[in-house]
């Protein structure tokens, strides 16, 4: 008969023990009274001093400054800006300071070496994009939008042929409707001065692209929220979305209040045939005209139309239009009651 041999037990997995308590063996002091003393890395009783560990570990951020600029020694940067995802390179370089005749020098002698053509010409879009969507208050989700559509176009070699400012027009015009702050043909023209046809040519190159690269792997792993998901197109812009925009430049009192009006105005508009065909500008134009009345706050049909970038007849033939059928679109958007509409104008 065989010697039976017991199994070895399988060794257990280390687990710190997070009950012991680190007590001064001269006070017991319990809650204990301990410091540490990050300058000489001694863990101290507070009370009586006794030294009760050595060689600790600062766990704090290391805020620590090199910087010239600041004199003050209150700057807390513990490392450089995170890496920009729309530039190429691990980023590490390191820049001469552009500072004296030699720092001159030698700064134009590094930007010579160190930078391609490619990234100057990337650089050069980015700061052109910048630019104009500050002039606009488009805000940084459309510019960054509108630079990771540039680099993709950029990356892929698309669009050959075609001018930097019009590519530029197009990536900017796409990222204001993703992002859900739209513009106009016409409003991208009188911003980056490219023909409103050679925008919508563009545009819809720029469409395709992005649809046909929407599921690829690069094209939506980025840190833009807009761009995390396929591509998807989106109609033109409609006279609902440029209510909001129209009536905060108007500079109402109560520009919610106007707004609210305006908007459902712009949506009932669908159902009136006259309108169907018309200019989403001169009909949000048209309905903030008649809303602003309705609230008492009324603006001129040359102040309206000056800030929608129509005509002021343009505005009137369109309000004309929206007056005939007031009466059918007002009890809807007023079912409690409609308002006084005394002062409401016929033309």
């Amino acid at each position: 008969m065989s010697d039976f041999v017991m199994p070895p037990k399988p060794q257990e997995k280390y687990k710190e023990n997070l009950q012991n308590l680190l007590m001064c063996r001269e006070c017991k002091e319990d809650p204990p009274h301990l410091v540490e003393e990050f300058s000489s890395g001694d863990m101290v009783c507070g009370s009586c001093g006794l030294v009760l560990g050595e060689r600790i570990i600062d766990t704090r951020s290391e805020w620590r400054t090199f910087s010239n600029d600041d004199q003050g020694n209150d700057d807390p940067s513990r490392v450089g800006d995170g890496p920009n995802q729309l530039i190429d390179g691990d980023q590490l370089q390191t820049t001469i300071a552009f500072d004296g005749k030699n720092g001159k020098n030698l700064s134009h002698l590094q930007n010579k070496i160190t930078q391609d053509k490619n990234s100057k010409q990337l650089m050069q879009a980015y700061r052109d994009i910048q630019g104009l969507t500050d002039s606009i208050n488009a805000g940084t989700q459309v510019a960054n939008a509108a630079k990771h559509i540039y680099k993709l176009v950029e990356d892929n070699k698309a669009l050959k042929g075609k001018s930097q400012e019009a590519i530029t027009a197009g990536c900017i015009f796409i990222a204001c409707r993703q992002t859900g702050v739209p513009r106009t043909f016409r409003e991208i023209y009188s911003l980056t001065k490219v023909s409103k046809k050679e925008i919508g040519r563009v545009f819809k190159q720029l469409e395709t692209f992005l649809q046909k690269i929407g599921g690829e792997e690069h094209a939506i792993t980025t840190s833009i929220p807009t761009f995390n998901q396929q591509y998807q197109g989106k109609g033109s812009t409609t006279a609902t979305e440029l209510c909001a925009r129209y009536c905060s430049n108007l500079n109402f009192r109560n520009s919610v209040a106007v707004e609210d009006v305006a908007r459902q105005l712009a949506d009932k508009t669908s159902t009136i045939s006259e309108l169907a065909g018309r200019s989403p500008l001169s009909v949000a134009a048209a309905c903030i005209y008649m809303a602003s009345h309705i609230r008492n706050e009324s603006r001129t049909s040359k102040e309206i139309a000056a800030v929608a970038g129509v005509s002021d007849g343009t505005v009137k033939t369109a309000y004309r239009l929206l007056y005939n059928k007031k009466d059918k679109l007002l009890e809807e958007i007023f079912p409690e009651g409609v308002p006084n509409l005394d002062k409401l104008p016929a033309n």
